[in-house]
């Protein structure tokens, strides 16, 4: 059987002196299989990064274009969404896995969908609908930003493009807390204080920009919580964010010293296999 470019960074040579059971058999097996499933995988990460950059540079025009930047607001968010749902399959094989795969795409579907409907009657339908639309969104995200630490943590080797996955998700992360917040402003008016800027059809934009700019830790001051669901709100978001860069940093740089521990360790079996010669003890 051929080996897969990178799989030997994750699955160490294996010299027995006796035949393996059938049940570890099976499990290397298992395990070969999903090395080749992630290393396919890698190549999605680039275009889940353009495509979460797209609504962040859209949303200053959308905002102030009326139909033509509802479309465009749609569309970018629609194909953020697929991108994000064909991202991240189901790896494993357990049931309740493919279960969660399904919500998690259904939970994007209708947040998609969702966004097509002010398209289709020019205008939001009450502030319960967006504040829905907006929570619904923001829970895709949410899931989208927990699922690639989680697929990241079981990626056999780190390069450019898982470097690009990482990033993905720390975009989705702020865009988590820009959907959010307008979700609070719009079931909680005067949560955040907007400054100038405070008309209803930039409320997306300005809270997103204020999410981006608090998970940065940048502060500022142009756009403030402006009561206590406001200030917990960022309370939360803040935390959030800092626990998603400290666990993927972790993770990552424990990914990339496991493969170049494990690359060494192959060389010098590979080494002494050669100095001893084949069938030498």
């Amino acid at each position: 059987m051929a080996s897969t470019p990178g799989a030997r960074r994750w699955i160490l040579t294996f010299r027995a002196t006796e035949p393996l059971s059938p049940a570890r058999q099976r499990w290397r097996e298992r395990r070969r299989q999903e090395v080749r499933r992630l290393i396919a995988l890698e190549k999605r990460f680039l275009p889940l990064l353009l495509s979460a950059l797209l609504p962040i540079l859209v949303m200053p025009f959308t905002a102030t274009r009326g139909l033509p930047g509802q479309v465009l607001l749609a569309l970018v968010f629609n194909l953020l969404i697929l991108q994000s749902i064909l991202t991240l399959p189901v790896i494993g094989v357990v049931s309740y896995a493919r279960l969660r795969q399904e919500g998690f795409r259904w939970i994007g579907v209708v947040g998609g969908l969702g966004l097509w409907l002010p398209v289709l009657t020019g205008t939001w339908h009450g502030g319960l609908f967006r504040a829905v639309e907006m929570v619904l969104l923001s829970l895709f995200f949410l899931f989208t930003s927990i699922r690639l630490v989680r697929l990241l943590a079981r990626v056999p080797r780190v390069n450019g493009l898982v470097m690009a996955g990482a990033a993905a998700g720390y975009l989705h992360l702020g865009l988590t807390g820009g959907v959010l917040a307008t979700a609070t402003q719009v079931l909680v008016p005067g949560s955040f204080s907007l400054g100038a800027a405070a008309s209803h059809q930039v409320l997306l934009d300005r809270l997103t920009y204020f999410s981006f700019v608090t998970i940065a830790g940048v502060g500022y001051g142009d756009v403030l919580p402006a009561n206590a669901v406001g200030e917990r709100f960022v309370i939360l978001l803040s935390v959030a964010s800092t626990l998603y860069v400290a666990l993927l940093v972790g993770l990552l740089l424990g990914r990339f010293i496991a493969s170049e521990e494990v690359e060494m360790l192959e060389e010098d079996e590979l080494g002494l296999h050669r100095v001893d010669g084949p069938g030498q003890p």
